[in-house]
């Protein structure tokens, strides 16, 4: 005879609820336990999609960009054993061919609109199944540690004075350059305001390659470039010349690379007729806030609105509030950051006093490093925050505008108005 009886499904209520609560402290635990599938109070199973690799409706798949996918939370702190894992080297001898890609490196740091297209450099390369490399190449100063976590197989670092600041017609030469030299078999640029638009399209007139612009599915064969807005997908041969959307690629995060230095002769520099006279000073609070690079935001946590005040403009940073703020009358509609009020793409985003509503949280999606000044060591911001300080924030604050102020050259005291002495 065989077993008829029906299988049973056991539940186990607690851990569903700890799936549930994504503050309680085994939460973690028991999601990467679990999955990408939890199942509900009802009974039935439910898609989780915040799981690193999870792929949406539209086709996209979740990448973990702060990896956190490696290393489980323990003790409210993220797991340092990850940083004693040696990745493996993968090495490119004698490449026979090269694609270019030729990042924005915003602040002298690759960001992670260029590390995306690094990652789909790789991608193009697996696909030809040839011996080739991905190169780097960068202007300026550079500040970046990380190339070879990157995907950076070959750099080519042109840091004369002459390719510092707005210098299109230095840095096209250069690249024109490149080209002769490496003929590479594609060139990526990021699709965005920081110059990689405008490099990009210098260098399609100058070698006569038609540029896909707004791309963001590519492959050897085919190129998906957005068009009206965003509204509509244009498909096309994949061209030399590519400019690129974020996340057009997935970012490198499991190997490490040589990063070999690449020289150029010395070659012709044409009279350029563009001349960088440096950035011009502007009100940080006259930048938009959808615009802004640095902001400094304010929460209920802020009593002393004279001294963040103070302290935004001895940093140079725009204004931000959270809906509290707002609310209570402190800050003008126009500077809520959120959900409900504007979404920000800061480079650096400080929240001050802030603990983290959902909405906020949502509003802060895609700034590039967040730093947490809070009390509550426990508070939603602190543990989305790349750095986070727990303390007080007049004492903080105050620290803040000291080493501002001292870094320009002006010592605190004598920044403030003091009263004038007469001498009878």
């Amino acid at each position: 005879m065989t077993d008829s009886f029906p299988q049973i499904l056991r539940r186990d209520p607690r851990a569903e609820w700890i799936a549930r609560n994504r503050l309680h402290p085994l939460h973690d635990s028991v999601m990467a336990a679990n999955g990408a599938e939890v199942r509900g109070p009802s009974g039935l199973l439910r898609k989780n999609p915040h799981v690193i690799g999870f792929i949406g409706p539209n086709g996209i798949k979740r990448i973990d960009r702060a990896n956190t996918s490696s290393g489980l939370m323990a003790g409210k702190k993220r797991s340092s054993t990850t940083q004693d894992v040696e990745l493996p080297l993968h090495q490119v001898i004698d490449p026979t061919g090269y694609i270019v890609v030729v990042p924005d490196m915003v602040g002298g740091r690759l960001t992670t609109h260029d590390k995306d297209i690094l990652g789909l450099g790789h991608s193009l390369i697996k696909e030809y199944a040839d011996n080739m490399a991905v190169v780097a190449v960068c202007f300026g100063e550079s500040k970046e540690t990380q190339f070879e976590l990157a995907g950076v197989d070959r750099l080519i670092h042109l840091s004369s004075a002459e390719y510092e600041g707005f210098s299109p017609e230095a840095r096209l030469a250069a690249l024109q350059h490149i080209h002769q030299i490496y003929q590479p078999k594609h060139w990526l640029f990021p699709d965005s305001i920081n110059g990689g638009t405008d490099l990009a399209s210098r260098l399609s007139a100058r070698i006569g390659e038609r540029a896909a612009a707004q791309a963001w599915q590519v492959s050897i064969a085919q190129t998906v470039c957005r068009g009206a807005s965003a509204s509509l997908d244009i498909k096309r041969e994949t061209p030399r010349i590519l400019m690129l959307l974020e996340e057009c690629g997935n970012a490198i995060n499991e190997t490490r690379h040589e990063v070999l230095p690449l020289t150029l002769d010395r070659f012709e520099m044409t009279d350029t007729r563009i001349e960088d006279n440096g950035l011009v000073d502007v009100d940080p609070n006259a930048v938009p806030l959808a615009e802004a690079e640095f902001i400094l935001s304010a929460g209920n946590g802020i009593h002393n609105w004279e001294q963040f005040h103070a302290c935004a403009k001895a940093l140079g940073a725009t204004e931000g509030a959270s809906r509290v703020a707002v609310d209570d009358g402190f800050m003008p509609r126009a500077r809520q950051v959120g959900a409900s009020g504007t979404w920000v793409t800061a480079q650096v985003y400080l929240a001050v006093g802030i603990s983290g509503a959902i909405q906020h949280m949502q509003g802060i999606g895609q700034c590039d490093k967040v730093i947490a000044i809070n009390t509550d060591a426990g508070c939603d911001m602190v543990k989305r925050a790349d750095l986070a300080v727990i303390g007080d924030s007049e004492e903080v604050l105050q620290a803040l505008m000291a080493l501002a102020n001292e870094r320009k050259g002006v010592l605190l005291d004598d920044a403030l108005p003091k009263e004038e002495n007469h001498v009878a």
